[in-house]
């Protein structure tokens, strides 16, 4: 660690209440009231990443049924001026922090969110489970199959509840689509085609240069391997990198991908063989993620078929345009994406897979007569994580089922780097006979960032 670093953290944490003019004291809200918990019965949250999903998240979460139930005390980010502007939103007596490591430190936290850009996701998860810190930590999961196996083994190993955020299996209409399948509305499905538009390219690169001064860069990038800064390379543009992103297959691929894994009773396996094919990378500047790709996931027993076509809507004769819903229904932002459901019956779609999932109009109408099976529903991502911390119950989208998800866009990665089809042991929980592959499941860690 660099001595100038050291030296950042102790003069922002000796000067954090006069840098942001928010001396501690007591707010009216820790005190206990009607239909309100005090102080001592709520959940402490701490937030790692104050950027646009960090703060959007805990609204979410002031929002959720269980909003009255947290207490936010202390944020956290790598950026002077977006940790001073996030901590204008929060009560006097939240702590600010430059550095993770120190709200781990603190014996008052029960639990922490993790919105950091995805190269951060598994440090921080296995630190934190390693303090006892409940964890609700962004997708995807994980950069590599290294990584999840150690996030696994962290948050196993602690006891402690850990949501990823992959919110679409928490959607109402998410619920009715899972219900819909399973009660066998379309027969046995066979294949799931997942259509997306395609990654961004930077067509108008631009040198490297040093770091703005309120950004921490060394920070920022934690356990990467060292880069000169680059402007393209964030705030959201980390995502259209391979080693902190992964292109649109990570970003809402990690969505689509949950939902189907979550429906077909897939979570826990994996296929036998992953295969990119139709590839296009980006031709100049510092992105270098995919910005065409085609990737198929065949899984055995039972045998079914997932493909990722990330070309655009327009890519398969089947791709539904949006549905016109009316006034007072909850209309379709984001009909761009989603997935088609093919059965021996018939099929089914959705569009979105995130926060906003939205099933097809006959999804919506069906109505389970006399035995039909019913699946769990989730109360709402954070209310399904509360759940977890208070009772010990697995939340919806857990360690292992998000890991197996992020497995997927990682292996598909590979595939479509490599140039070929790739042989995946779910069991021994590796790629088969490929030696250069396999050394790509996992990846250095620059020193202190390190499990």
């Amino acid at each position: 660690m660099s001595g100038k670093m050291q030296l950042n953290r102790r003069r922002f944490l000796a000067a954090a209440g006069a840098a942001f003019g928010a001396p501690y004291f007591i707010p009216s809200s820790v005190f206990a009231a009607p239909g309100r918990p005090g102080a001592n019965e709520r959940i402490t949250v701490a937030l790692i990443g104050a950027g646009g999903r960090g703060n959007g998240l805990m609204k979410e979460l002031d929002r959720s049924d269980v909003g009255h139930e947290a207490q936010t005390v202390a944020i956290c980010d790598v950026d002077e001026n977006r940790l001073a502007n996030s901590l204008k939103s929060y009560e006097p007596g939240v702590k600010p922090y430059r550095d993770y490591r120190y709200i781990l430190e603190r014996k008052d936290i029960d639990a922490v969110v993790i919105a950091t850009p995805d190269h951060w996701h598994a440090v921080m998860t296995v630190h934190a489970a390693e303090c006892g810190k409940h964890i609700y930590v962004e997708k995807p999961a994980c950069c590599t199959i290294e990584e999840g196996k150690k996030m696994i083994e962290a948050v196993n190993k602690a006891k402690v509840a850990c949501q990823v955020g992959s919110q679409g299996r928490s959607q109402p209409e998410a619920y009715m689509m899972h219900r819909y399948l399973v009660n066998g509305n379309i027969g046995k499905v066979s294949k799931v085609w997942a259509w997306h538009y395609v990654s961004p390219s930077d067509n108008s690169p631009v040198p490297d240069s040093d770091p703005p001064p309120e950004l921490d860069w060394d920070a920022w990038l934690g356990p990467l391997r060292w880069r000169p800064y680059n402007r393209r390379y964030l705030p959201g543009s980390f995502r259209w990198m391979m080693e902190s992103g992964g292109g649109q297959i990570r970003d809402r691929g990690a969505h689509v991908m949950s939902c189907a894994m979550w429906w077909m009773g897939a979570d826990g396996t994996g296929p036998v063989t992953v295969e990119a094919k139709n590839v296009v990378f980006p031709t100049q500047g510092v992105w270098d993620a995919c910005v065409e790709m085609e990737v198929t996931y065949e899984f055995k027993n039972p045998d079914w078929t997932l493909i990722w076509a990330q070309k655009g809507e327009k890519t398969h004769p089947d791709a539904p345009p949006a549905e016109e819903r009316a006034p007072n229904e909850n209309q379709i932002s984001r009909p761009g994406y989603g997935a088609i459901y093919f059965g021996d019956k018939g099929q089914c779609h959705h569009w979105g897979g995130d926060g906003g999932t939205w099933a097809e109009k006959k999804v919506r109408e069906w109505q389970p007569g006399p035995g039909a099976k019913d699946v769990r529903k989730s109360p709402g991502h954070f209310e399904d994580w509360f759940e977890g911390i208070k009772t010990g119950a697995k939340t919806i989208m857990n360690i292992e089922a998000a890991v197996g998800v992020a497995n997927l866009t990682i292996l598909g990665n590979l595939s479509a780097i490599l140039g070929r089809k790739l042989q995946w042991d779910q069991e021994k929980y590796t790629i088969v006979g490929d030696a250069e592959a396999q050394r790509l499941m996992s990846r250095p860690q620059r020193y202190p960032w390190v499990f």
